[in-house]
């Protein structure tokens, strides 16, 4: 398996994990894991993991979006992060690596407006990428980004603030016209559902796949890092409701835990697909295998 693309099957859909690249983020305890775990135990998770707290400077994130060919819709969940960085982009070459064209998707779920998950919606014009879709959002993301906030709930440095919501304005508002948006729980097209997951941010969303009796649930970042599945009540300092973050977390990892049903997680190791197994109070992350 290269770290491009992949691809699988959810019943009858064709669906295709594709790479938008990767980033490395600084101090990746804050950013990634946590900034209200006790200290003492935030270190023996931390090595428990193999991870030396005094060494762990970065952490690489693949930025993994989802493709979904209905047989009716072609669908796109989330469009990497464009031009952020000299390692992201990579979106539409590996789209086409794979036989698919921006004109092909008709869809683009978009599940929340930080930049590494709008930053694709724009070609280098300024105009659509994906020049045949219509976008979905949900209502209260978009209006939280189109009324400029300040950000004052992020742990985060001002200027880093200025840059996410400057971003998400300058790749939301040129979708406009072509942007619809929701305010509940919803079919988006057949055998795929919006889900209200907020907290990471005001109008986060999940995103259900059904057919066939198989089921993907594409969570985003409601789960940042694999900890968070044996440390449920640990937020990070991008989290801008800490209280709903733990609340959505829970009740979106037991659904996957009971149903036994494939998850996607945005940031973990690409391809980003497991399952969630219950263990205690907690859960485990099991990735797929894929050799």
């Amino acid at each position: 398996m290269d770290n491009e693309s992949f691809s699988f099957h959810v019943g009858t859909f064709e669906c295709i994990v594709v790479s938008d690249g990767t980033r490395a983020y600084p101090h990746p305890v804050q950013t990634f894991v946590s900034i209200n775990a006790p200290k003492e135990l935030l270190e023996r998770v931390l090595k428990e993991h193999n991870i030396d707290p005094k060494q762990w400077e970065e952490y690489v994130s693949p930025y993994a979006s989802l493709v979904i060919n209905t047989g009716q819709h072609m669908v796109m969940v989330d469009t990497g992060a464009g031009g952020l960085e000299p390692t992201t982009g990579k979106l539409i070459p590996n789209l086409q690596a794979q036989g698919i064209a921006p004109e092909d998707i008709d869809m683009v779920i978009l599940t929340h407006g930080h930049p590494d998950h709008v930053g694709g919606n724009l070609d280098g014009e300024g105009k659509p990428a994906f020049p045949n879709a219509r976008y979905i959002m949900w209502k209260d993301e978009w209006d939280f980004w189109i009324s400029e906030p300040n950000l004052a709930e992020l742990k985060i440095d001002e200027h880093v603030k200025k840059l996410l919501v400057m971003f998400a304005l300058e790749n939301l508002q040129p979708i406009q016209d072509r942007l619809e948006l929701i305010d509940r729980e919803t079919e988006i097209v057949p055998g795929i559902h919006a889900i209200a997951a907020p907290g990471h941010t005001p109008g986060h969303m999940a995103v259900a796949i059904t057919s066939d009796s198989e089921q993907l649930l594409y969570i985003s970042d409601a789960v940042l890092h694999q900890i968070h599945m044996e440390q449920p009540d640990w937020y990070t300092a991008v989290d801008y409701a800490p209280e709903q973050v733990v609340a959505t977390r829970r009740r979106l990892l037991d659904l996957a835990a009971t149903e036994k049903v494939l998850v996607h997680a945005f940031h973990f190791p690409f391809p980003s697909l497991g399952y969630v197994i219950q263990e205690g109070e907690g859960w485990q992350w099991q990735p797929i295998g894929t050799s």
